[in-house]
């Protein structure tokens, strides 16, 4: 391959390349499954020499000793999604969330409302042309990476190269850490397969025409509609994210594209979350198309799409409407993420379907049982999606259609959905609120 003369000259450790991270710069830290673990690790033990370096994030997956408590004075994490392996540090106050919309989450960066000095990037190996690929992880970092003054990537022989709106030329590289080791993997469903997944996966899928275009949120329940859709026609993507599930719908030809109206024929998404078989499948496929996620994520965008499909989840739903996805009270838990971007955008979408789904009940820690449909939100609690944007809530007791319905039309839905042990005390609640 015929690159610049220079490119080997650019070539360094991680050890190296974290010494040009200087003490009180922003640093943006690419995350999903593509997180770099070698230069984060590089990052850590070279910590004590930095003091007040701020690395931005959305979602990481692994190695965490980046926001430790040894981390404090050194590096502080400031994260626009509260991922399960930094919550606690979040919720301990050691590392900051800035609450954003996903679609919006580039362009704090691209537009220098956070201005990065330094960005730490994921990319494939460059092409005959010299071309990297940001491989799995697309969206949320191609803007952020291409605004920083110093680009930091690790290229890795197993990184996959997507295609789309997802390559950077190597003349952009500041450093280069060529590794070779397997990416992260993260398996969706979890509790898939359990019998309360698999009935709200059937409602949402009694939803879905055919020649849909589906967005799926992060987690079991959107991950376990797709195994209710193999009698479903011509279906297409376009969402965040998407994980192992779509190859067997792909390969069976149910997943075909053929009928979106906008970019016809591919599975077009910000990045991808699964295990090695997808990251394979993905590798060089031209039916898959990544791009930044201010414009897959645009609700405007979209909207385009008709019959535009989005299945998000919920923390509680009060019987109002009101959907708290990202906190338990003023417990911060989560993020907006893009469940607001795509509940709008599909409203807006000629047929559109917008769903939120949550099972009825959950469980404490102190094994006691509470309804996820209440009365009022927790005190302190976030809307992520407003009583004004949600149209379907489904939970394992069937649907509730909010969309024109009036307050008291909406408790007598919603209470049809909560679990049986909960209505009556639902519909006294209302009752003393005079909703009903």
């Amino acid at each position: 391959m015929d690159f610049p003369k220079n490119y080997q000259s650019r070539i360094v450790t991680a050890a190296e390349a974290v010494t040009k991270i200087q003490s009180g710069q922003r640093v943006f830290l690419t995350g999903n499954c593509s997180t770099p673990q070698k230069v984060l690790a590089a990052l850590v033990d070279y910590a004590p020499n930095l003091e007040d370096v701020e690395i931005c994030q959305a979602l990481t997956v692994g190695n965490t000793d980046y926001v430790g408590p040894a981390m404090e004075g050194h590096l502080r994490v400031n994260t626009m999604f509260i991922s399960a392996n930094i919550r606690k540090a979040v919720q301990e106050g050691r590392a900051d969330f800035t609450p954003v919309l996903l679609s919006e989450f580039p362009l704090l960066f691209k537009n220098k409302v956070l201005p990065v000095d330094v960005a730490l990037v994921h990319l494939s190996p460059p092409d005959e042309h010299g071309f990297c690929s940001f491989g799995i992880e697309t969206g949320l970092t191609k803007s952020p990476a291409e605004s920083a003054r110093i680009i930091i990537a690790e290229v890795n022989q197993q990184m996959p190269r997507t295609l789309g709106d997802s390559f950077i030329h190597i003349s952009r590289l500041n450093y280069i850490i060529p590794v070779d080791y397997p990416l992260a993997e993260m398996k969706m469903g979890g509790e898939g397969s359990d019998e309360v997944t698999q009935k709200i996966a059937g409602y949402i899928a009694e939803l879905i025409p055919d020649g849909a275009t589906m967005q799926m949120g992060i987690g079991a329940i959107p991950d376990a509609v797709l195994k209710f859709l193999f009698d479903k026609k011509d279906l297409g993507i376009h969402t965040e994210l998407f994980s192992d599930g779509v190859i067997d719908l792909v390969e069976a030809g149910v997943l075909t594209n053929a009928r979106k109206t906008l970019h016809p024929g591919k599975i077009l998404a910000g990045f991808i979350i699964g295990t090695r078989r997808l990251y394979e499948w993905s590798d060089d496929n031209p039916l898959i198309e990544l791009h930044p996620t201010e414009y897959v994520n645009d609700p405007f965008v979209i909207a385009q799409n008709e019959r535009q499909v989005a299945i998000n989840s919920a923390i509680e739903v009060d019987l109002t409407g009101q959907i708290c996805a990202d906190s338990i009270g003023p417990k911060l838990y989560s993020g907006v993420g893009g469940q607001l971007d795509f509940i709008y955008g599909a409203s807006r979408s000629r047929g559109g379907v917008p769903i939120i789904a949550l099972p009825s009940t959950a469980v404490m820690r102190d094994g006691t049982v509470i309804s996820r449909i209440v009365a009022m939100l927790k005190q302190g609690a976030g809307v992520v999606t407003t009583r004004n944007h949600v149209r379907y809530v489904v939970t394992e007791y069937g649907v509730a259609e909010l969309y024109g319905r009036s307050i008291r039309q909406r408790v007598h839905a919603l209470v049809n959905i909560a679990h049986p042990d909960f209505r009556h005390d639902l519909l006294k609640q209302a009752s003393e609120l005079h909703y009903i």
